[in-house]
């Protein structure tokens, strides 16, 4: 693609949308200023009302009240958490971190449960054909060539890898009729006038094919993680096709981290039980759905926020999209498709996982630099109004002219500054 169309610019546009939009941080700090303004107006009145009263109207009353105003002023509070929020989101981009969200980068230092889908996410997303398998009566390349020629038609990544696997044996294939998809099951079709079904044991039971004693030779398959597609030729179960989907070589380091920091990892599958669980232990996942539709995972994540947890979802495809919507805090994969990235409030732009922990330290890191700032903020305005409205003078003969107070709240701008460079050196 070119122009605003290239992957750079898309990029540029999710930071750009990060950093002008307003997070509960953002809107609290401008209520906060807003409140600021009336006690700077409410004291300067106070001021002119006491010292009128003193010593009358005359120029050291209007000195007085210019003084409050001008300290009063605030310029830090206004810089507190903008600043921070730019130079974060950037630095996160430039770690292969893009905050869609600021809220989402807000509360990812609050995470205590992340899930996890597995194709694409925890694996490469790049299946691999790996065994074809025939029943009595059919042939290796008969089934794979039927297959492949069905699957062709679906944008699945396991369908990809079955018809790859099929070019490269020099297998010739055919068009498919009548495809069908049926979500989290399988497809369906006719190929060379055969009626042909390629998925899980749900979808030939669905259509009341018996599976026999493909059952036992698929969990073989699935008890080494592969995925396994069982094949149906005209009502009558004719074989299987194993697929493998390396794990990615970021992703146990990054499930480490995270165990290390006490989150409780869970993943979620439309894959079986057997293949499910043989990934999990590999990588000492905490908890396994597998055989999950679409729909069921974001009503798994809806059960455990009920429950008081704070989730994260990871996910790539178009189906995980309702479940990266539900999380508080969505975490696609770069390498996955458009609707997921824009479902979600972070992505981790080529799918390291170990983006989460960098995001998380990062979250911290802001969350920790937002609350120093609005202190520094804060406390010139706090101490420096009474001692400009002179609440030294009767004791110590102290005033503060104008001149003095615009150096302060000067300089409590450029501490806010300061402190927010801090931030740069932020490890993730």
């Amino acid at each position: 693609a070119t122009g605003d169309d290239t992957a750079l610019a898309g990029i540029m546009r999710l930071v750009e949308q990060a950093q002008q939009s307003k997070s509960r941080t953002q809107l609290l700090a401008d209520r906060a200023a807003g409140w600021l303004f009336y006690i700077a107006v409410g004291a300067a009145i106070i001021t002119a009302i006491v010292w009128i009263a003193a010593v009358g109207l005359n120029v050291e009353v209007v000195g007085r009240v210019a003084t409050v105003l001008v300290i009063a002023c605030p310029h830090a509070l206004g810089l507190a958490v903008p600043l921070v929020v730019a130079i974060s989101t950037s630095l996160a981009a430039r770690n292969g971190i893009l905050v869609c969200d600021r809220l989402a980068l807000e509360e990812a230092r609050l995470i205590d449960t992340v899930i996890f889908d597995k194709t694409g996410t925890l694996t490469e997303g790049k299946p691999k054909l790996i065994a074809v398998q025939a029943e009595t009566g059919f042939t290796e390349d008969e089934i794979l060539r039927i297959a492949a020629s069905l699957e062709r038609a679906s944008e699945h990544p396991l369908a990809e890898a079955i018809v790859k696997g099929a070019e490269e044996k020099g297998i010739d294939l055919v068009k498919a009729n009548d495809f069908q998809s049926m979500t989290g099951k399988g497809v369906t079709g006719q190929v060379d006038g055969h009626t042909v079904a390629a998925g899980n044991v749900k979808l030939l039971e669905g259509l009341g094919i018996s599976v026999g004693g493909l059952s036992q030779q698929a969990d073989k398959q699935r008890a080494e993680g592969r995925t396994v597609m069982l094949i149906a030729i005209d009502g009558k179960a004719a074989g299987l096709i194993g697929v493998a989907d390396p794990i990615k070589d970021s992703t146990a380091e990054a499930i480490r981290d995270l165990h290390a920091e006490g989150i409780r990892i869970v993943m979620i599958t439309g894959d079986s039980h057997v293949t499910a669980e043989a990934v999990a232990g590999k990588l000492g996942v905490d908890q396994v759905h597998a055989e999950v539709l679409p729909e069921q995972k974001a009503e798994l994540i809806k059960q455990l926020q009920a429950e008081g947890r704070i989730v994260a979802m990871a996910g790539d495809g178009i189906n995980d999209a309702p479940a990266l919507a539900q999380a508080q805090v969505g975490i696609a994969m770069g390498t996955g498709t458009d609707v997921a990235i824009e479902s979600a409030g972070i992505t981790l732009v080529k799918g390291d996982l170990r983006g989460i922990v960098r995001a998380r330290r990062l979250s911290r890191a802001t969350m920790s630099n937002i609350r120093q700032n609005l202190f520094f903020a804060f406390i010139y305005n706090t101490a420096g109004v009474p001692i400009a409205a002179g609440v030294l003078y009767p004791f110590f003969g102290i005033l503060l002219s104008p001149m003095i107070a615009a150096a302060a709240m000067s300089f409590s701008s450029v501490s806010v500054i300061g402190n927010s460079l801090r931030l740069t050196r932020v490890i993730l």
